[in-house]
């Protein structure tokens, strides 16, 4: 089959990165908006449920820093939960993540979720296929009870290249400050590319349903995803800004009779 070599220069041109100006005045704007959507959601009581999934190194922490840093997080509620414990392995899979799903006016992100279970977990071989197949039933009908108890479930597959995967890779070697990104378990996975793909092929042919569908996102270039994504999340919840009252600042009080102390503050050093 011949590639349509004008599909494939667009693709390439959409992945070429933003410059910082630009990135950072959309990014400014978009922030805006998803402080409506906060308000409308504490306004409204409406649950939303976001799903953030895909390879290592894909961008989902940068994606969720973005949406999340201009916001509350008593509203915008962040849940990566670490390996399980002795007693949540011997509980229903799905057990542990439903304490964290949202109430009225409450918007959950979830930095990995329920679908580990076919993901790492079948990939790395820490369930066995019995297991999975099980989930891969039953996860269609869990969300349907989710979406039934009016939250909004948004689910997102960041789509990342093997090439763009190990320059990212190789740069939390280099760099001091991305070390702590890079485990064991990141090593032991970038051997294992096509088993993830298989893995995600399954994945998506049981879970990508009408109700509750996979939202794919090209993230090579970081700021495009970032950018598409909140654009996305923005247009998915019917939100409407909510008014607010002018504010103005008070008078400040009147110095009166106060008196600054002469006392030895600990000022840190100024070293910049």
């Amino acid at each position: 089959m011949v590639k349509d070599s004008r599909r494939t220069d667009e693709d390439s041109a959409m992945q070429q990165d933003l410059d910082s100006k630009t990135y950072e005045k959309a990014l400014r704007s978009l922030h805006v908006e998803l402080v409506h959507l906060q308000d409308w959601v504490k306004a409204t009581g409406a649950k939303v449920c976001v799903i953030f999934e895909g390879r290592d190194g894909a961008g989902k922490g940068g994606v969720i820093k973005a949406i999340t840093e201009r916001v509350s997080p008593r509203v915008f509620r962040v849940i990566a939960l670490p390996a399980p414990t002795d007693r949540e392995k011997s509980q229903m899979y799905v057990q542990r993540y439903i304490p964290h799903l949202p109430a009225a006016g409450e918007i959950v992100i979830f930095d990995r979720s329920w679908y580990n279970r076919a993901g790492v977990e079948r990939v790395m071989k820490f369930c066995d296929e019995e297991q999975v197949e099980l989930f891969l039933r039953a996860v269609p009908l869990v969300e349907r009870a989710i979406v039934g108890s009016n939250i909004q479930l948004i689910k997102y597959w960041l789509e990342v290249s093997p090439e763009e995967q190990t320059r990212r890779l190789e740069q939390r070697i280099l760099d001091g400050r991305k070390t702590w990104k890079l485990t064991d378990m990141d090593l032991k996975s970038y051997s294992r590319w096509y088993d993830y793909s298989r893995a995600r092929d399954a994945m998506f042919e049981a879970s990508d349903t009408d109700f509750a569908p996979w939202n794919v996102v090209r993230s090579d270039c970081k700021r495009r995803a970032r950018l598409n994504i909140i654009s996305h999340l923005l247009a998915s919840v019917p939100y409407e800004p909510i008014p607010r009252k002018k504010v103005t600042l008070p008078d400040r009080q009147k110095r009166g009779s106060y008196k600054e102390p002469d006392y030895p503050y600990r000022y840190i050093p100024e070293k910049f």
